[in-house]
């Protein structure tokens, strides 16, 4: 246990509650090695019961997910008064907007360590003068950064590419992403749940589940994922297409696409939060995803021996070894979708082996438990530098 961490004061910042689920490890780590920590999002109740459940201090500053200049302003304002009150020696902020206000605030309290994790960049799927100020802002974030964690090397690629951090400046920790639990998924450990699962969707031994699971937005490519499965179903009608999400107002899908989500073979659970069964029930998993900065979904699936098809984008390319672990097709190409998938569906052997080699790669170099011991020495390293 590294006495450099210990009484040290550590500060999350991220934009909402949804993202605490990836630094859950991380915080219970640093609290179990003696640092003072406290979570900061937007008002919450599950801020509140993550604070109980690790034994942390949390507390609320709101920060509109949408680019509003006044509000923002008034946000920087509250949580700058927050981190002046907590002194921190890091401040680790997560997501485009509580990067942008964390980093901020931060190097405005002149916080010893100021760690940004990159984990996206919306820029790439955007157009015209939004695209630029999204860039601008990603690089303000950066430069108040003492530190930026990018989730991939591929988002640190585009990152440099496209000029927004120093390359001094930025890193990838370990093989990237959030590290995977591969006890909790284990496909022998919840088999029977997911047989369970198939049963209950009318599923037979003989039919091919394909698994989609986030969030139902167009960013997620599911209007070219209903429209590829369309092509599967005709030319295979024992496949079955489960998405396992929420739609949502942000990004939505348009009325067309929602009414396709009741098609033949198509079946919407909404969102679901035991998701190692789901695996479990399922043959292959799909993430036509438009952007990403490291997908925990691929990761888990390949850690429950399931294939994955996914895209050409960054974050995408790291989780997925093409040709390996599965299959990447470009973008918003539902035609190439359609053929990745069906090759899996005509042969099981392909499904298997790709399955096991995806669980082989996770075991070797995405187990959660490693990526959380580097980021304490990433800690340890940044706070020795500043001393």
């Amino acid at each position: 246990m590294p006495d450099s961490l210990r009484g040290k004061r550590l500060v999350h910042v991220l934009t909402v509650a949804d993202s605490l689920p990836f630094i859950r490890e991380q915080v219970a780590e640093a609290r179990a090695r003696g640092m003072d920590v406290t979570v900061i999002t937007s008002r919450d109740e599950r801020l509140d019961r993550f604070g109980l459940d690790l034994g942390v201090r949390t507390a609320s500053v709101e920060m509109p997910r949408r680019v509003s200049p006044l509000n923002d302003w008034e946000s920087l304002g509250r949580l700058t008064a927050k981190l002046r009150a907590l002194e921190p020696d890091i401040v680790h902020a997560h997501t485009p907007k509580g990067g942008l206000l964390g980093m901020l605030a931060a190097a405005a309290i002149d916080a010893p360590v100021r760690l940004y994790q990159m984990r996206g960049l919306p820029h790439v799927t955007l157009k015209g003068a939004l695209r630029q100020v999204v860039m601008m802002t990603e690089r303000l974030s950066c430069r108040a950064a003492t530190r930026v964690v990018c989730q991939s090397r591929s988002l640190l690629k585009t990152a440099l590419e496209d000029r927004l951090v120093r390359a001094e400046k930025a890193l990838v920790v370990l093989e990237g992403g959030n590290g995977v639990d591969p006890v909790r998924f284990d496909a022998e450990r919840v088999k029977s749940q997911g047989a369970a699962l198939r049963a209950s969707w009318g599923v037979s031994a003989d039919d091919v589940v394909l698994l989609f699971v986030g969030r139902l937005v167009r960013d997620k490519g599911i209007p070219e994922l209903l429209e590829a499965f369309a092509t599967v179903h005709a030319q295979w009608p024992r496949t079955r297409l489960v998405l396992a999400g929420p739609l949502e107002e942000r990004d939505a899908l348009d009325a067309a696409t929602i009414a396709r989500l009741s098609n033949e073979g198509v079946l919407h659970l909404g969102f679901q939060r035991d998701t190692p069964p789901l695996y479990a029930a399922c043959d292959v998993v799909v993430l036509p995803s438009h952007r990403e900065g490291f997908p925990n979904v691929p990761l888990e699936a390949a850690s429950m021996s399931r294939p994955v098809v996914s895209t050409l984008v960054p974050g995408c390319t790291d989780a997925v070894a093409d040709g390996s672990t599965g299959v990447l097709v470009p973008v918003n190409a539902p035609l190439l979708l359609a053929n990745a998938l069906s090759r899996y569906v005509a042969d099981p052997t392909l499904r298997l082996r790709h399955g096991r080699a995806g669980r082989e790669r996770v075991m070797n170099s995405f187990r959660r438990e490693a990526i959380v011991e580097a980021m304490m020495g990433l800690y340890s390293r940044e706070l020795t530098a500043t001393s």
